[in-house]
């Protein structure tokens, strides 16, 4: 049996928030939010792939968290903000992040469901997953696996949300803990932050 020690330990929550039309606004209002020393990973998984992101360019005006884009091996780390990249599927594994070709060049994509099914696989913390504004329904498939291994499931409250089909999709898929506005999922996340802590 193995026994994790010291500072490789990779056991911190990781926040999933999940988007696409419309995200910026839920990105910015919840990061607003949010304080630098909560403990968390914070993953923007932006599901938009046929141009290049500049979120990790825009974001730094509203957080204090470093914000990175994402490259291969990037270790993950709290207390700072990912950006996924264009035209990729995004995994986690030893505490890394790992970019592949995106799985579903054609239609809408799938990255988010494609991220959380692998951080319920391979991340020891816990998982925070949040869908907000977008079109089609990316990450309600991987919903109900983050609350079986004991994660919390948060989408954006339809009214707050200029582009409401994912988080639509995401609280038909019955696995949905709260429904919350972008300023009330900031309040939600400190408040599990602690919990863990």
């Amino acid at each position: 049996m193995s026994i994790k020690v010291g500072p490789s330990v990779k056991d911190f929550p990781v926040v999933c928030v999940g988007g696409s039309a419309g995200g910026l606004d839920a990105y910015i209002r919840l990061l607003q939010n949010l304080p630098a020393d909560m403990g968390v990973a914070i993953v923007i998984v932006n599901h938009i792939t046929s141009m290049p992101t500049h979120l990790h360019e825009v974001l730094p005006r509203f957080t204090t968290m470093p914000v990175d884009l994402i490259t291969e091996s990037l270790q993950i780390e709290p207390n700072r903000i990912f950006i996924i990249p264009e035209n990729r599927d995004l995994h986690v594994l030893n505490g890394e992040f790992r970019l592949q070709p995106i799985s579903k060049p054609r239609g809408w994509p799938d990255v988010i469901t494609v991220f959380l099914r692998s951080l319920t696989r391979h991340w020891d913390g816990k998982l925070i997953a949040i869908i907000v504004s977008g079109y089609d329904g990316d990450g309600a498939a991987a919903l109900c696996g983050i609350k079986e291994i004991g994660g919390v499931t948060i989408a954006q409250k339809l009214s707050t949300a200029s582009q409401p089909d994912m988080p639509e999709s995401a609280i038909a898929s019955g696995c949905i803990d709260f429904v919350l506005s972008p300023e009330d999922i900031a309040t939600e996340i400190v408040r599990i932050a602690r919990v863990e802590v």
